[in-house]
């Protein structure tokens, strides 16, 4: 009996792997974040502060809600949190957003960035 495993079953195994990976970083998945009705979450009582505790050092265009705006679902698959994922692969490093930040960062982008 041979060891060798063929291409497709290799190629399965990659695949597998690489999506045991991506769930393990916690990232890249919609969050499902809605926006309520009653949202007080604005660009100058929350999102300017969040992107720069956390964003524009590397991500100089999230230092306007213009910016900010291009890019609100990629900053929700990365860094947001909801009812169907909570991001976590930005930041890669310190300083972490809490779990309740990331949360009104789901809520925020839900609501268009206002």
């Amino acid at each position: 009996m041979s060891n060798r495993i063929n291409g497709p079953t290799l190629m399965r195994s990659l695949a597998s792997l690489a999506l045991v990976a991506l769930a393990a970083c916690g990232g890249n998945q919609p969050t499902g974040a809605t926006c309520p009705t009653d949202s007080t979450l604005t660009y100058d009582n929350f999102g300017k502060q969040f992107m720069t505790d956390y964003c524009t050092e590397c991500h100089s265009n999230y230092g306007t809600v213009t910016g900010i705006r291009k890019d609100l679902v990629g900053i929700d698959e990365t860094s947001a949190a909801g009812p169907d994922a909570t991001n976590t692969s930005m930041p890669p490093s310190a300083p972490y957003p809490t779990a309740a930040e990331r949360m009104l960062l789901g809520e925020w982008i839900a609501c268009d960035a206002p």
